[in-house]
């Protein structure tokens, strides 16, 4: 995962007024982001048992993308790649910590693609000014969106948070 994790990460998270395993429950799911995921046309499982997780995303603008989960620590959070097939892939970190009783914290920690090829130094202001901002607000509405769900018990509006230029 080196190769992932020297890129330029973003991270947002967000507080959960439930236990871990209740929020565990909801993002193992198979097809979740049909439910919370406020861009998500369509969330359909490739391979869903003990050993390997993979589903395909097709965002609202119709990019559909690939997610192979790497690591699956139950109840703690798991690992992808995310992107088209035989295409670039985005290297994501989903984690649960306890914060305190009865609240439950969830980071999603993303290390783009995007700029990848290019040296930190060069890539770094580009990735200041422009893919973080954007990430920030996607992962941001990504985590109100499981909120939303919980919450309510239904699924999120589509663009519920406002519209993503890279996915709406």
């Amino acid at each position: 995962m080196q190769e992932f994790t020297s890129r330029l990460p973003v991270s947002q998270s967000l507080i959960f007024d439930c236990e871990p395993d209740e929020l565990w429950k909801i993002i193992s799911e198979p097809g979740s982001l049909n439910k919370s995921h406020p861009f998500c046309r369509s969330n359909e499982v490739v391979n869903w048992n003990k050993k390997d997780h993979s589903d395909r995303l097709v965002y609202l603008n119709g990019l559909n993308y690939i997610r192979k989960f790497i690591t699956w620590d139950e109840g703690l959070g798991y690992t992808l790649l995310i992107g088209e097939i035989a295409g670039p892939q985005s290297y994501v970190v989903w984690e649960i910590n306890s914060a305190i009783e009865g609240k439950t914290e969830l980071t999603i920690t993303v290390y783009p693609h995007i700029l990848a090829k290019l040296p930190i130094y060069v890539a770094y202001l580009p990735h200041s000014l422009w893919v973080r901002p954007r990430l920030k607000k996607y992962l941001k509405s990504v985590l109100s969106g499981y909120q939303y769900y919980m919450k309510n018990g239904k699924k999120v509006p589509r663009n519920h948070f406002g519209k993503h230029p890279w996915f709406s």
